[in-house]
């Protein structure tokens, strides 16, 4: 298997897609038109350490980014963060509109959108729930890019950086309104996936779990083809509680059940369900509960 490309910096990019020389060595925005590079050079991996974020319309193709398959429907934005493979397996030789911002991580460092943008799910996002924009929500994407594109072309002083990050701070932020929206928009979808997360945690702790151990957030959404960012997000946005949250609500349900229905004793329980120590079970079940596994048994009579 060849290795793939890698691009390291911001020069490094330019020169693959054939652009001009950036006009700042750690962050460029270009238009898809000005890329000169012709499509079957684009089809070999690529690991980018940069991230990017692009909006574009009428790309016709697949790309790969990770383990999944990206939609190129029309006027969607996309985001990639550093040290991800990208692969495009078929591209149109049509004309593509949009815009694209590249960022290299040494550029933020130092200010706290360092910290914080890895907070933001999207970056690894599964490919096909890429963000779709309004109209509306299009051109105030544009208008920030725009902003950046302009500041760039200025000449540099002391306060380019700063305005830089707070244009990229305040994109990142619309963005993550917008994917908010997207999820609140797709009810069917999310309802389909409680239904998936249910079934599934109903099957793993119907199981004899103390081999195995307690489920992680990883294994859950591996198993339902979705990254842990977007499946916390997801679940956050439609019940107000996290992955791990629901894995340890269905914990305590089952919990209850054995305390409830069975003689075991709780350190029994506590292995049964995947603990290694039993403190640790009881600890959890007090502090979602109230009341200790012992106490909660007392209760029932």
């Amino acid at each position: 298997m060849k290795t793939p490309n890698k691009i390291s910096s911001i020069a490094a990019m330019h020169h693959l897609l054939k652009l001009k020389k950036p006009l700042h060595p750690l962050i460029s925005v270009f238009d898809f038109a000005d890329i000169t590079v012709v499509p079957e050079d684009m089809l070999h991996a690529t690991t980018i350490d940069l991230y990017i974020i692009g909006i574009k319309k009428d790309c016709a193709g697949k790309c790969r980014y990770g383990q999944q398959h990206s939609d190129f429907d029309d006027g969607i934005m996309y985001f990639i963060a550093p040290n991800q493979v990208l692969k495009f397996e078929e591209i149109s030789p049509s004309p593509v509109e949009g815009w694209v911002l590249a960022v290299h991580p040494d550029f933020i460092q130092g200010y706290p959108l360092a910290k914080h943008i890895k907070e933001y799910g999207y970056f690894s996002y599964s490919g096909n729930e890429a963000l779709f924009l309004s109209e509306k929500e299009e051109h105030l994407i544009m208008d920030i890019l725009e902003h950046i594109n302009r500041e760039l072309e200025t000449n540099t002083d002391d306060f380019t950086q700063d305005l830089l990050i707070t244009n990229i701070e305040l994109l990142l932020k619309y963005c993550d309104r917008f994917y908010h929206r997207q999820f609140l928009t797709r009810k069917k979808p999310s309802t389909d996936l409680l239904t998936k997360l249910e079934e599934l945690l109903d099957d793993y702790f119907s199981k004899n779990i103390s081999i195995s151990g307690l489920p992680t957030v990883q294994y859950i959404a591996e198993a339902l083809h979705l990254s842990p960012n977007y499946l916390s997000d997801m679940l956050r946005v439609h019940t107000g509680q996290t992955t791990q949250q629901h894995i340890q609500n269905k914990l305590i349900e089952k919990a209850k059940i054995l305390l409830s229905t069975t003689e075991r004793s709780v350190s029994e329980i506590a292995y049964h369900l995947g603990f290694e120590h039993s403190q640790s079970f009881h600890r959890l079940f007090k502090n979602r509960t109230s009341v200790s596994p012992s106490q909660f048994r007392q209760s029932l009579n």
